[in-house]
């Protein structure tokens, strides 16, 4: 449990003059507690407070997890045939609510939701605070850093079983079930996204579905996998050539490493981000695909595998020490395949460190 962070949070409510704060989040619920779980349609919640402890409401099942992250503060647990909206409005009418607004997620809250809570006081404004927890989230800890570090391992050795499972007639899925179970072996129970193996025409969609289709010589094939580690993600794409590449194909990967490579060189701190995604464009541009890299050049990275910051050309803020984020130019072209090449960044008082290291120098396998 991560009462520092819970500390920060209350004293941004106070300032604010907020009521409190409704966390449900999957995310920020376990940043903010160290309690990680998949609640489907029953309530889990952090409720947070300017003057007075924290509340967790779960259902009964979760109850001895949550204990199990050393989490001190009240519990509201309840069963299936309770209604958890009414224990939890039963537990505010014991002491004096202050302030003029509840801070929600406005982002991750469902109208039925927000409906309830705006019951829970009906005389307070619902106002946003996901801002605050993401700048919260954007600076890493050591702790945090040493397990985006381990995660990132985790991704190296999925993408080497991947390229190693590859095999004339073998299919995208077979690949995929692979990778999956020699990472379950390991002791992963979660990827962080849905695996992606895809190969030839399929790899010019960037978030293409894997199939059934057999890998055939010849063609690109785009590896692009994570893991959750104790709820911190990684994120890594690679793609390598199956048997010998046209000279075309080759100039594909070829601009889309030297764009890697050349944005890689801008991770320092002060960095604008906005520079990063315009350095990648434009050497893509220069090379006659700007048309065909369509996506940012890259997410932030933490608890959940997009998060901030958004590595977009319009983004003007700049690169700081702790920041985590991807750096994954692309290019796509129809009918003939794609390549993105993709690494997990850390920004480091000298500059910067990528937590992924599988090899990147063009391969042709087979």
């Amino acid at each position: 449990m991560e009462k520092n962070r819970l500390s920060i949070l209350q004293k941004w409510l106070k300032e604010e003059g907020y009521a409190f704060a409704f966390i449900q989040g999957k995310a920020n619920l376990f940043y903010l507690t160290g309690f990680r779980c998949e609640p489907h349609e029953r309530l889990v919640s952090l409720v947070v407070f300017p003057n007075s402890e924290p509340i967790l409401v779960c259902p009964n099942m979760e109850k001895d997890l949550v204990r199990q992250t050393g989490w001190t503060f009240p519990l509201i647990g309840y069963s299936d045939t309770e209604n958890p909206w009414k224990l939890l409005e039963t537990y505010l009418s014991s002491f004096e609510i202050e302030g003029h607004a509840i801070a929600i997620e406005k982002g991750l809250l469902s109208l039925v939701r927000a409906e309830q809570i705006k019951k829970l006081s009906p005389e307070l404004d619902l106002v946003c605070c996901e801002h605050t927890l993401m700048e919260l989230r954007l600076i890493k800890s050591k702790s945090e850093i040493s397990l985006l570090r381990e995660a990132a391992k985790l991704a190296d050795f999925g993408v080497e079983v991947g390229v190693h499972a590859l095999s004339t007639g073998r299919t995208e899925m077979e690949i995929l079930a692979m990778i999956e179970y020699e990472l379950k072996r390991k002791g992963i129970s979660e990827m962080s996204f849905g695996t992606l193996v895809l190969s030839g025409e399929q790899s010019a969609n960037p978030h293409g579905q894997p199939s059934l289709k057999p890998i055939q010589k010849g063609e690109f094939v785009l590896f692009d996998l994570g893991v959750v580690l104790e709820g911190y993600c990684s994120d890594i794409t690679r793609t390598v050539g199956f048997g010998s590449l046209t000279d075309e194909q080759k100039k594909i990967y070829h601009t889309v490493l030297t764009a890697q490579t050349e944005t890689l060189k801008q991770c320092q701190a002060g960095t604008i981000l906005g520079d990063l995604d315009k350095k990648a464009r434009s050497i893509i541009t220069e090379a006659g695909y700007g048309p065909y890299f369509p996506h940012r050049i890259g997410h932030g990275l933490g608890t959940e595998v997009h998060e901030l910051p958004s590595l977009n050309e319009t983004n003007q803020d700049r690169l700081q020490v702790g920041m985590t984020f991807t750096i994954e130019p692309g290019i796509y072209v129809p009918k003939l395949g794609g390549v993105r090449i993709e690494d997990d960044v850390l920004i480091t008082p000298d500059g910067y460190e990528c937590l992924t290291t599988y090899p990147k120098d063009l391969v042709e396998i087979g």
